[in-house]
C-alpha cells in the first residue's frame, strides 16, 4: 500500500456539556457512572419535554444574546485541533487547507429569537465560512447538512479532498448549539427522554438535544511526514503515537423514509463494510450512533452482529450519547474524537451505567472498569445515522504499540 497517498488525523478538539477541550472529554468518559447535566435549556419553550444538555458558560461572549454559539464552538475546537496538530497560521497558509463541517441546524438562533442584523433572515449555514475567515483561510469551504450523519460526511469529504490531491489539510468536524425548532420537532415526534439520553437501556423512550463541536485536523501522510508530524509506518510506533490513520470512510443512503431506517438494514451494512474493508477482526471498539430511542439501538445492534460476525458479543461499545447528549449535526464528529482519545489511550473507558440492557440489544456495553485495546486491534468504528435514511461509517486506526493493522480502505458509495 502506498502510505503517502493515505489520510492521517494529526489533531483533535472538542466542545461538551462538560466543558471546553478534548482532555475534558476524556476526564469525563473515565469517570465511571459520569451523566450528562440534563437540565431545561429555554423557559420560554413552551413544550412537554424542554430537555437539552448545554454547553457550559465559556467566557465573556456567551453574555452576548446575539453570539453565534455554533460559530463559537467550532472555533474553540478548532483552535484546539490545531494546536494538537501543531499547525499555526502560517503553515496553514503555505498549504492547501480546507475547512468541511456538517451541522443539522447550523447556526439558527438569530432566526428563531429574531435577532437577524436587520431583523429579517439570516443564513443559517456558514459555521465553515466563518471558521476560514477566522482562520484567513481561502480555499474549500462547504458545509454538510445531512441531518445526524453530517459530522462523519464532513469526514468523509476531508479524505475525498485529500485523497484527490485538492488538499493538503483540511478541518473537518461538526457543530450544533440549541435550536428551539430542533428540540419542538422531537417534541411533537414523542423523541425527546423524560429522563436522559439512555441508549440500549430497556425502558428508554427517546433522545436529550445536546450542544457542542468536534473538529479533527485530516490531513495527507505525505504533507504530515514533510513537516514531521509523522515519522513512522503507520502502525502506531511510539514516534506516532498521536497520529492516526483515518482508514475506512463510506456513506449511503436509505432513501425509504423521512425518519426512520429502513427495516432491513441493507444501507447502513453496505456503509458499515465499506468502512471497515475486508479487516472486521482488527475492529476493536464500536462508538455507536445509539441514540436512545426504540427503533435506532435494536436494528444497530443487529446489523453490527452481521458485519463483526462471531466476535460481534465481544467488541466494546463505547455509548457516548449516555455521557453528553445527542449533538445532532456534531455528534458524529465528537464521536470521531472520541474515538482517537480511545485510541490514543489505548482503552474503551466503563459506559455510564444503565440500569437494565435491553435484551433485544445483544452488544456488550462495559461498565465498570476500562477495556484495553488488543494490539493487533487498534480500529475503532464510528457510525452515524441521520433523518432521510443517511447513513455513514468511520474508521479510525492506530495508537500506542498497535501492529498489524488491515487498511480498510473504503470508499463513500453513493
Amino acid at each position: 500500500m502506498n502510505r503517502e497517498a493515505e489520510v492521517v488525523v494529526t489533531g483533535v478538539g472538542a466542545v461538551t456539556c462538560h466543558g471546553a477541550g478534548a482532555d475534558t472529554l476524556w476526564r469525563a468518559m473515565t469517570a465511571a457512572g459520569t451523566r450528562l447535566p440534563d437540565r431545561p435549556a429555554d423557559p420560554l419553550a413552551r413544550m412537554d419535554l424542554p430537555l437539552i444538555s448545554l454547553v457550559p458558560d465559556l467566557g465573556p461572549a456567551d453574555d452576548d444574546p446575539t453570539a453565534d454559539r455554533a460559530t463559537r464552538f467550532a472555533s474553540l475546537a478548532a483552535a484546539e485541533a490545531l494546536a494538537d496538530a501543531g499547525l499555526d497560521a502560517g503553515a496553514l497558509a503555505a498549504a492547501r487547507t480546507a475547512v468541511v463541517l456538517g451541522s443539522c441546524m447550523g447556526e439558527p438562533g438569530a432566526n428563531e429569537r429574531g435577532r437577524g442584523d436587520d431583523g429579517g433572515w439570516t443564513p443559517p449555514f456558514r459555521l465553515a465560512t466563518a471558521l476560514a475567515a477566522e482562520l484567513g483561510l481561502f480555499g474549500t469551504v462547504h458545509d454538510v447538512g445531512n441531518a445526524c450523519a453530517a459530522g462523519a460526511y464532513a469526514l468523509g469529504i476531508a479524505a475525498d479532498l485529500v485523497r484527490a490531491g485538492a488538499a493538503d489539510v483540511v478541518i473537518a468536524g461538526g457543530s450544533d448549539a440549541y435550536s428551539r425548532v430542533a428540540l419542538g420537532c422531537f417534541n411533537r415526534l414523542g423523541a425527546v427522554d423524560p429522563e436522559r439520553c439512555r441508549p440500549f437501556e430497556s425502558d428508554r423512550s427517546g433522545t436529550v438535544f445536546a450542544e457542542g463541536a468536534g473538529i479533527l485536523v485530516v490531513e495527507s501522510a505525505a504533507h504530515a511526514r514533510a513537516r514531521g508530524a509523522l515519522s513512522g509506518d503507520g502502525n502506531g510506533r511510539d514516534d506516532d503515537s498521536g497520529v492516526l490513520w483515518l482508514s475506512g470512510v463510506a456513506w449511503s443512503c436509505d432513501a425509504d423514509h423521512p425518519t426512520a431506517p429502513r427495516a432491513d438494514g441493507e444501507q447502513i451494512v453496505r456503509a458499515m463494510r465499506e468502512a471497515v474493508g475486508g479487516a472486521p477482526d482488527d475492529i476493536g471498539c464500536v462508538v455507536p450512533h445509539g441514540t436512545g430511542t426504540r427503533l435506532n439501538d435494536v436494528l444497530e445492534s443487529r446489523l453490527l452482529h452481521r458485519v463483526l460476525g462471531e466476535r460481534a458479543p465481544q467488541v466494546p461499545l463505547y455509548s457516548l450519547k449516555a455521557l453528553v447528549g445527542h449533538a445532532g449535526g456534531a455528534s458524529a464528529a465528537l464521536a470521531a474524537v472520541a474515538a482517537a482519545l480511545i485510541l490514543r489511550h489505548g482503552t474503551v473507558p466503563p459506559n455510564v451505567p444503565l440500569k437494565e440492557q435491553d435484551p433485544e440489544c445483544a452488544v456488550l456495553l462495559p461498565q465498570d472498569e476500562p477495556t484495553p485495546l488488543p494490539p493487533q486491534a487498534r480500529r475503532v468504528l464510528v457510525n452515524a445515522y441521520g433523518f432521510g435514511g443517511n447513513n455513514a461509517s468511520v474508521v479510525l486506526a492506530g495508537g500506542p504499540d498497535a501492529v498489524g493493522l488491515g487498511s480498510g480502505k473504503g470508499g463513500a458509495p453513493s
